[in-house]
């Protein structure tokens, strides 16, 4: 199976406009709600379609994937595990180091403020410079 290429920010805006398009039904409604929620949180994202066509949405480093499955859409957070998360939107993938998400099924709302908040923790998180090592005096 061949991988398919990573695109630019309007190729890929037009892909996420087809997956969104393509579900027709509450999952495409809850993946375009929570787009447009990531675009108010940061107006500069970068939109990627990556991994076999699976929308990423960055900013100095990934912010979120949105996927789409049969009874949930899941926005996986790369770093989630060291974000706060005070309203407790994560819901999923809470055992592992790094990532976490959230699942939203069919009916359920996640707090726009809430979210929005969180997308700029992960922003931020992806800005911080880490400390140079100091070379070694000799």
């Amino acid at each position: 199976m061949k991988k398919a290429a990573k695109t630019d920010g309007k190729a890929a805006s037009k892909l996420i406009d087809g997956r969104i398009a393509e579900l027709d039904d509450w999952r495409g409604e809850t993946l375009a709600r929570m787009r447009k929620l990531i675009r108010q949180a940061d107006p500069d994202v970068l939109e990627e379609w990556k991994w076999m066509g699976t929308p990423v949405w960055s900013h100095d480093g990934i912010i979120c994937t949105g996927e789409s499955y049969k009874k949930v859409v899941k926005l996986t957070f790369a770093k989630g595990a060291s974000l706060e998360d005070p309203a407790g939107l994560f819901n999923s993938s809470l055992e592992g180091n790094t990532r976490r998400a959230i699942d939203i099924a069919e009916g359920e709302k996640v707090d726009a403020t809430a979210f929005k908040a969180l997308v700029r923790r992960a922003i931020a998180l992806n800005g911080a410079k880490k400390p140079k090592k100091k070379a070694a005096k000799t």
